[in-house]
């Protein structure tokens, strides 16, 4: 292609396309900056340490007080598609224990994404921060250090184990009927508080090392988790949701038999209601991003999440009881939160007064003063962490240019960025388009909110083909810039390389997505009731068309799981008015996707929801499905089965529909490879290239 700008070329009478020559930077470029994640404060002093995954390459960082220097302290430095999660520091802060490999989403065996002769094991690791290399103590996940350093409990197959801090001595402590989870230190060490889940039902459990005994605390017939012991030892808070033998997937839920709070006695398990919600809408819990959905404050002040309102907020109640007290008033989600060390101030991420975007903020515990913003401006901020002494709050931030980082503000009110020298030279930062906020209509008449990335060279008159593009979830909202999970930043680095090349590009936050209230997430007929959210694929497409600067014949479609749902949908329903589509992951027939996350569904039972759930699916519609389609997913699929796409595949070849395939063999729903994320959006690019084109 010559060097020139762009070409324009015919493609219908009085309608021209915009062609690029090149992007202003590759897809590696934007793609191998790296993404931070995980971030925790020691328990003790001024430390944070948080996970860096540098293409491909996943390690653990710290920084402290008074230089705040961010400097890697493992040394994995292969593409292997190994995670790393569940970092904990020891209770001085002088090492980190912390888990590699395995599925910590599913919790299902353990995924080979590189395709290794020898399947990888889940282990747990210490790394000393003392300059050592970091050292594998076994198999394992979940450690937890007890308060005085001497003992590191663990799960391993949903059992409890204890070792020493080196890792011997380990022996098993509690085997129990049900899959155990949230091992949680009681503040003097002598007794161990975790969730036993048994489908069915779910049981609070406490183990006392002394005697080596086993107790539940008020057992029931409902779903008890989230335990969190008073500061004295004696008392274990808890919530409680009704049992429901009926569940149902993707699907509204705006009230259910009403979530509540416990408090037992630690010793004798005696049990009593402390508060519980009120009926109607808002009574079903929906959880906020934190190590506890209860936080016990100072002043005995027990912290929630409740919808009352419509919106995702924060309460506290009296530990003796009473009513609830709201802390985070506002039409606005509450999402990430923290407690300082000494219990008096809440920080939490949320979108109050920046609908599309995150900030981040702070509330006395008791209510004695309203909240205020810690963190305002045009980025974006979550996952605050005040770090034990109070001298600094450090959280993880990102904006229109730049990828998820560590960040820690300071006392005196001065910001630093935390390890900045590991972004790559050429990371294209001053070529990226900041995208904008655009609300329209869909096609039942909703107000739907996207982000719109514009070419950088718009091209005068010219019209350039178009992509909408469909997150997944749905209990997701993409903002304006890089987001804060993994899964989608990679997609706005693929959105704005897209626009690099030519295209307009339009994120749709579509109904039954987070970040607009519960009855917009609860959207009524939504999935697999009613797929309302075809509304809003037709909206947006109907938007884009409407555009002067986007031809009408050339607009595509893509998205990933939920989102790859959307995709498919649009294809099936709408073959006219998107052209083109790639589809990662997707779903494509409900009433078999249902059982992956409601195992007692059963269709056989519930005729009438199996028919709905089916003719909300692409798989429904395929008679008027013409476009051609792009299928990628890994073989290996724990969210989604890969029978998905075989099916699809199989009705695509009975209508005699183009499609293309990528399959990834051994790779899960959230790619594990950096090369799976390359590989699959190189070719998602390519494809547009030679349909839209």
């Amino acid at each position: 292609m010559k060097s020139a700008a762009r070409l324009v070329c015919a493609l219908a009478p009085l309608v021209v396309c915009v062609l690029p020559a090149h992007a202003s930077f590759t897809l590696e470029q934007i793609m191998k900056a790296p993404f931070a994640s995980g971030l925790t404060a020691a328990p003790a002093g001024a430390r944070v340490a948080w996970l860096l995954f540098e293409q491909g390459r996943r390690n653990v960082y710290v920084a402290e007080a008074p230089a705040w220097t961010g400097r890697k302290v493992t040394a994995f430095n292969e593409d292997d598609g190994q995670e790393i999660d569940q970092i904990a520091c020891a209770p001085d802060g002088s090492a980190l224990y912390f888990t590699r490999g395995g599925d910590f989403e599913m919790g299902r065996d353990n995924p080979n994404p590189a395709v290794r002769p020898e399947k990888p094991e889940q282990s747990i690791w210490v790394v000393k921060l003392d300059g050592s290399a970091a050292k594998k103590l076994g198999e394992g996940n979940s450690p937890a250090i007890s308060p005085h350093g001497d003992i590191v409990v663990f799960l391993r197959k949903g059992q409890i184990y204890r070792m020493a801090p080196d890792g011997s001595d380990t022996k098993s402590i509690v085997n129990a009927k049900g899959k155990i989870t949230d091992l949680t230190w009681s503040p003097d060490g002598s007794q161990l508080a975790f969730v036993d889940d048994r489908s069915t039902h779910g049981f609070i459990g406490v183990y006392r090392f002394a005697d080596n005994t086993l107790h539940y605390l008020d057992p029931g017939v409902d779903h008890d988790f989230g335990p969190v012991w008073s500061p004295d030892g004696s008392q274990i808070a808890f919530v409680r949701i009704p049992t429901s033998s009926r569940a149902f997937a993707f699907g509204p839920v705006r009230e259910a038999q009403p979530f509540s709070i416990r408090i037992a006695n630690a010793a004798s398990g005696a049990g009593r209601e402390v508060w519980r919600a009120n009926t109607g809408e808002g009574s079903a819990f929906h959880e906020i991003v934190a190590d506890k959905q209860l936080m016990w404050g100072a002043g005995n002040r027990l912290i929630f999440p409740w919808e009352k309102t419509g919106w995702e907020c924060l309460y506290f109640v009296s530990a003796a009881g009473g009513p609830a007290t709201l802390l985070t008033p506002g039409d606005a989600i509450v999402e990430h939160v923290a407690i300082a060390h000494d219990r008096q101030t809440i920080y939490f991420s949320t979108n109050r007064d920046d609908i599309d975007r995150r900030h981040i903020w702070k509330v006395p515990v008791g209510g004695g003063g309203p909240p205020t913003p810690v963190t305002p401006g045009g980025g974006i901020e979550w996952s605050p962490e005040p770090v034990a002494d109070g001298s600094a709050l450090a959280y993880l931030a990102s904006d229109a240019r730049h990828k998820s980082h560590a960040v820690v503000l300071t006392g005196s009110g001065k910001t630093q960025d935390l390890a900045p020298e590991t972004v790559p030279a050429d990371y294209p930062a001053a070529q990226l388009v900041v995208p904008q906020q655009v609300i329209l209509s869909s096609s039942d008449g909703m107000r739907i909110h996207g982000q719109l990335f514009l070419p950088s060279e718009p091209g005068g008159d010219a019209k350039h083909p178009a992509i909408v593009f469909f997150h997944g979830g749905s209990r997701r909202q993409m903002v304006l810039g890089f987001h804060y999970m993994y899964y989608y930043s990679n997609a706005y680095a693929l959105n704005e390389y897209l626009a690099s090349k030519g295209y307009i590009v339009l994120s749709v936050n579509y109904r039954s997505g987070i970040g607009y209230g519960m009855k917009f997430r609860e959207a009524l007929n939504y999935g697999a009731t009613g797929a309302s959210e075809f509304n809003d694929v037709m909206g947006a497409g109907l938007y884009l068309r409407s555009r002067t600067d986007v031809d009408p014949q050339r607009i595509g479609v893509w998205g990933g799981s939920y989102g790859g749902y959307l995709t498919a949908l649009a294809l099936a329903r709408s073959s006219d008015l998107f052209k083109a589509g790639v589809d990662f992951h997707g779903v494509h027939d409900w009433s078999d996707v249902i059982h992956n996350f409601v195992p007692s569904y059963n269709p056989q039972e519930q005729v009438d929801a199996a028919r709905v759930a089916f003719s909300s699916s692409p798989l429904a519609s395929m008679d008027t499905w013409r476009s051609p389609v792009l299928l990628i997913q890994g073989d290996d699929d724990r969210n989604v089965p890969f029978a998905e796409t075989v099916h699809l595949a199989e009705a695509l070849r009975k209508h005699h529909i183009a499609f293309e395939l990528m399959v990834l063999p051994d790779e899960i729903h959230d790619f594990l490879l950096y090369r799976s994320w390359m590989k699959s959006y190189a070719a998602t690019a390519e494809y547009f290239d030679r349909k839209l084109r």
